[in-house]
């Protein structure tokens, strides 16, 4: 049996290696357009950027993992076109060449997600989206002592990069429309203590303001992150169903029954939220490349863990557990000191109906099992 895998990134790479960990001795063969071995994106703004690590440090596995294991690794190499019906893929490289046709027993979707673009910034600043380890590279010759740099976009990348920026001895400027940085996430109750934060380390923060083309032109280096869009072309051109990313079930199947779908690009019917939910972050591209691996050699493993996302940040380090959902939430209790830009730590927990639907830490270490194991009990 052939296992053919579209996206050569953590949560495809995660997939393979859980393949062979469980014992599947069939063909597994990996498509990646990108030329590098498979590797891990956050470490692109954190410990990357900022220079403590090289780039190769992200790599999921080193060359001969893949060659060891007997993984066919395609790298350069992107898939055009599916036909379900024929259980075939069609390939052509990157760089350009003959198109070539690959037949499979089981189909597993990883193609992630692009970065939303700016039209302004676009037409006259030529900036950097933070995607790829060519991504990372340009930026990181960018931040040096002194350059001027304007971030367009508040969220985790904006601010990730913002705290890269400034420990590179760069000065910065984020432009961002919210009334806080991250509010949709976290609420006005937490986001405060992140405008507080990069404001102590001198970000100049402009809150309840869109960019103008005068400010991206004085810029060095401008990086937008605005979030990113599924990519589900392909999923689309072979007739599988869309909203908002790749409707999979509980299991992470399509609606073809013989392909499966990962990571940033999936929609999931979450047996435990009991709904659908779309999640852009490291762990669920491991964690659900993990359960892919047991169905498409099989098994009928749900997929129930709870969305998880962590950020660094200067001193900061934080974890997030849950989601509040659309619902959102009656209150937010918070406990410890919210002035994390002195050191503070705390804990906070979303209530919805008496029920915790998310919590958090910030530089609570110690606190980490218990915030997260208080998801989904009464307080």
């Amino acid at each position: 049996m052939t296992i053919a895998i579209v996206g050569g990134g953590l949560a495809g790479a995660t997939a393979a290696t859980e393949l062979r960990a469980q014992g599947y001795d069939g063909d597994v063969v990996i498509f990646a357009a990108e030329d590098h071995l498979p590797y891990e994106r956050p470490p692109l703004s954190k410990e990357v950027l900022i220079g403590d690590k090289e780039a190769d440090s992200a790599q999921v596995h080193d060359e001969d993992w893949y060659r060891e294991n007997n993984v066919r690794l395609e790298r350069g190499v992107k898939v055009v076109s599916i036909d379900p019906t024929a259980h075939t893929l069609r390939t052509e490289p990157v760089a350009g060449g003959d198109s070539t046709e690959q037949s499979y027993d089981k189909l597993l979707l990883a193609t992630g997600a692009s970065a939303r673009h700016f039209d302004v910034a676009d037409r006259v600043a030529d900036p950097v989206y933070l995607r790829t380890v060519e991504d990372n590279a340009r930026l990181r010759a960018a931040l040096v002592p002194g350059a001027k740099v304007v971030i367009v976009g508040a969220g985790w990348i904006g601010l990730e990069v913002a705290s890269a920026a400034r420990q590179r001895g760069a000065e910065v400027t984020i432009f961002e429309v919210s009334e806080l940085p991250l509010l949709g996430v976290l609420g006005p109750e937490i986001a405060q203590s992140f405008a507080d934060l990069h404001r102590h380390h001198g970000v100049d923060l402009r809150l309840s303001t869109s960019v103008d083309e005068a400010a991206l032109t004085a810029a060095d280096v401008v990086v937008v992150g605005i979030g990113a869009i599924p990519s589900t072309e392909l999923a689309e051109q072979a007739g599988l169903s869309i909203d908002r990313g790749i409707l999979v079930d509980e299991n992470l199947r399509t609606s073809d029954p013989d392909i499966y779908a990962i990571g940033d690009v999936a929609t999931q019917q979450h047996p435990v939220l009991g709904r659908r939910i779309r999640v852009e972050h490291w762990d669920t591209a491991i964690e659900q490349g993990k359960v892919a691996a047991h169905n498409l050699a099989g098994g009928n493993e749900q997929y129930t863990h709870l969305p998880y996302f962590f950020t660094d940040q200067y001193d900061l380090g934080m974890e997030y557990f849950g989601s509040v959902g659309p619902d959102g939430y009656d209150r937010v209790d918070i406990e410890g000191d919210l002035d994390v830009a002195d050191g503070g730590a705390f804990r906070a927990y979303w209530v919805k109906d008496g029920v915790v639907s998310a919590a958090m830490h910030a530089n609570d270490w110690d606190s980490s099992d218990a915030v997260r194991d208080s998801v989904g009990t009464a307080r």
